[in-house]
């Protein structure tokens, strides 16, 4: 059974004709608005999203499928402690597919070991969110011509972003990628991003700056990001720094005339209204080129899942293992609320946790 959980989980061949369905749904609606007609999308949503529930649910609804499932966890059974196994499996009765948004990092991964049919991750805490990537790439790939051959600037919260976490690991797959890191100190990329950068990725050129200005000419790419004070535990450390870099009208005039400006959304005040108007301003754009991505991502994994069968509990993937011996360190991991199999991988001469990817010491 094939899932999306983190963005490498499809190749870089599979993301272009993904990118491609894409245009094509978009360029004619009317040929796919039954290619899921008396199809079931269930949206379990454990945490408050606008845009990313919404673009499932219109896709859904727009391939001519039905949409069942909770906006919160507060009305679903995890309220009184119903494990992600067990949702997931009862789930599998009602639905053909599934879309998970989890504050926990690694809760779409635990999800498809017991799932029947596919998951889609929709972000898991500070962790992932490959249809954002998707969708980021479907906007790269429109507004620029190409995903090679590119400056990004990721600004903002780099350490929780798990936009920027899951965009990096895409990019990283093209020719000519050069990554600028622009953040304050405590909104870092984390430690095992930047070790698979340097380790992990043939070709991707990147650095660490402290200011936009000093390398807004050179950018094709600014993603802009907000602090989310959702993923702080300390309120002192996030007033330090939620107004670390905004982006204004005076910010922008250096600025390359063909580069674009990305936000995942929502803003708070990253970015000044008064930005909206600049014709570089993508994000508006990058918010409909969900829906159609999603659409073709959808119809895609249904494809993939006809006549599938899936075991009890699948067989563990490639340089994945289980001991007992060993826990994650990361108290934002389902495996430190659920009772769950303690899954690593090889990293080198250490290992990582399956699920949230921190480093094992």
């Amino acid at each position: 059974m094939r899932h999306l959980i983190d963005p490498l989980d499809l190749s870089p061949e599979e993301i272009t004709s993904l990118l491609d369905l894409a245009d094509r749904i978009r360029s004619d609606p009317a040929a796919y608005q039954d290619v899921a007609a008396h199809k079931k999308l269930a949206t379990l949503f454990y945490e408050p999203s606008t845009r990313t529930r919404l673009s499932f649910e219109a896709a859904m609804l727009n391939l001519g499928g039905h949409v069942l499932g909770f906006p919160s966890e507060n009305v679903s059974s995890a309220s009184k402690g119903e494990s992600v196994a067990d949702t997931i499996r009862v789930v599998s009765c009602y639905a053909d597919i599934v879309a998970m948004r989890h504050p926990k990092e690694g809760a779409p991964l635990r999800a498809s070991r017991y799932s029947r049919i596919p998951v889609i991750n929709a972000g898991d805490g500070g962790h992932n969110h490959p249809t954002q990537t998707l969708t980021d790439l479907l906007t790269i790939k429109r507004e620029k011509g190409r995903l090679d051959h590119l400056t990004i600037g990721f600004c903002g919260d780099l350490k929780f972003g798990r936009t920027v976490h899951s965009l990096i690991k895409a990019m990283s797959r093209y020719e000519g990628i050069r990554v600028v890191l622009i953040a304050p100190d405590e909104l870092r990329l984390p430690e095992y991003m930047l070790h698979e950068i340097e380790t992990q990725t043939e070709g991707v050129e990147f650095r660490e700056v402290s200011t936009m200005e000093e390398v807004m000419p050179e950018l094709d790419i600014l993603y802009m990001t907000r602090v989310q004070k959702e993923r702080f535990l300390d309120e002192e450390e996030f007033n330090r720094v939620k107004d670390s870099f905004v982006l204004d009208p005076s910010k922008l005039r250096t600025a390359k005339p063909d580069m674009i400006v990305l936000h995942p959304l929502p803003r708070v005040n990253e970015i000044t209204r008064a930005v909206d108007n600049d014709p570089r301003v993508a994000y508006f754009r990058q918010v409909e080129n969900g829906k159609f991505v999603r659409m073709a991502l959808i119809y895609t994994l249904l494809k993939w899942a006809e006549g599938e069968k899936l075991a009890a509990v699948p067989d563990l993937a490639e340089g994945m293992f289980i001991d007992r011996s060993m826990k994650c360190p990361n108290s934002r991991c389902i495996s430190a609320t659920e009772d769950v199999d303690p899954l690593f991988v090889k990293a080198g001469d250490t290992c990582r946790c399956a699920y949230c990817e921190a480093k094992i010491r």
